[in-house]
């Protein structure tokens, strides 16, 4: 039987997800592979079976707790992004501090902090010229997005929703709306990479 890369990467995965079920049961703590291949794996299934994104997300985040792998792992397992697929098509679901309580970039105890800050900020209009509600998550660049979704207003690449991560927006069938996009990068002179904003992503996703 042949396999493509991807399929065998998918089986890696599972392998050792299916390693990760048997540590937790008989009360093993996890490494940083075993957890994340876990959560990826159980994001998978549940994308399969046709679960709705913003669920999938809630339940990766409670998936594992910081007393259920090794120390440090939280910190190491701090952003994945897994592209998945649902009954209506392949879909990134970005997950930021997915090991315990998910670390909110905008709303959290105490003063509200800004959305991307520094950063360009443009709007587009999107029309959705398909006949079936189409997703746009928080970290696609808008030159990959589904092509059933037209963007008015000129080349979008370089830019993505400005949304909290793991977060997405719907368009339904004709649905027209304005978006607002960030740009990847902040504005010269508040320059954070990606990584230190958002955690670093591990190598499974």
């Amino acid at each position: 039987m042949h396999l493509t890369a991807q399929e065998r990467d998918r089986l890696v995965v599972a392998q050792a997800a299916d390693l990760a079920r048997r540590r937790l049961a008989r009360g093993a703590r996890l490494g940083a592979t075993e957890a994340a291949a876990l959560i990826i794996d159980e994001v998978h299934e549940w994308a399969w079976d046709g679960v709705e994104l913003e669920k999938v997300v809630a339940r990766a985040r409670a998936l594992l707790t910081p007393e259920q792998v090794l120390p440090g792992v939280p910190e190491m397992v701090a952003h994945l992004q897994v592209d998945a697929l649902f009954p209506a098509g392949s879909f990134l679901v970005d997950l930021v501090g997915p090991i315990g309580t998910p670390r909110d970039l905008v709303s959290s105890e105490g003063p509200p902090r800004e959305l991307n800050p520094g950063r360009p900020r443009r709007e587009v209009t999107v029309v959705n010229e398909s006949a079936r509600t189409v997703r746009i998550t928080s970290h696609v660049d808008f030159s990959q997005i589904n092509p059933l979704l037209r963007v008015e207003d000129g080349p979008a690449t370089g830019w993505r929703l400005d949304i909290p991560a793991g977060s997405s927006l719907a368009w339904a069938p004709g649905e027209s709306r304005v978006a607002t996009l960030v740009t990847w990068e902040a504005a010269s002179g508040d320059r954070r990479s990606r990584g230190d904003e958002e955690g670093s992503a591990d190598g499974l996703a």
